[in-house]
Formats: C-alpha cells, sequence, structure tokens
C-alpha cells in the first residue's frame, strides 16, 4: 500500500464525518458496559479489574494514563462507583 498525504482541506470533511457520527456512545453505554464487571450489583467495579481493561482492552492506555484516570475514584475498598467515573471521563 503506498502512502498518500491529506492536506487540511481534504482532512476536515472526513473529521467532520467522525465527530457528527450518531454512533457515538452515550453516557448509558459506557455504564452499560462497566455494570457486566459489577458482579455484586451494588454499582461497584473493583479498580483493579478496571485497570486491567483499561490497560488491555481498545485503546489500551499506558499505567500513567490510567493512574491519572483513576485518581481519586477508588474508594478505601479499591472499590469505583462506575456512574459516578463514567460522569468524571465524560466531563474531562
Amino acid at each position: 500500500m503506498v502512502n498518500k498525504r491529506v492536506d487540511f482541506e481534504g482532512f476536515l470533511p472526513m473529521l467532520q464525518v467522525v465527530v457528527n457520527s450518531p454512533n457515538k456512545a452515550t453516557y448509558d453505554d459506557y455504564v452499560e458496559g462497566l455494570r457486566v464487571f459489577d458482579k455484586e450489583g451494588n454499582g461497584t467495579v473493583m479498580g483493579a479489574e478496571l485497570r486491567i481493561v483499561l490497560s488491555t482492552l481498545g485503546e489500551k492506555m499506558n499505567e500513567v494514563e490510567i493512574d491519572a484516570l483513576m485518581q481519586g475514584q477508588e474508594d478505601e475498598n479499591g472499590c469505583v462507583n462506575y456512574e459516578a467515573f463514567v460522569k468524571h471521563i465524560m466531563s474531562v
């Protein structure tokens, strides 16, 4: 495959398609995705398990990125309220 360059005028329409895509995930989509890891049905997931997911699935995050994202999200038992976590992520 030959490498090709795209100038800004050619890139802008592509970016518009992505930004205006109706297939963007919503708050409810993220909460539902994390609910799968809520083994006790109490609205929390284990912080350690969430860290593993963030580092291994989808767009893999490194340890520094994960630490920054998780800062202040875990309770004294190492659990994360995933609804509050999603609100935090979507506000960043």
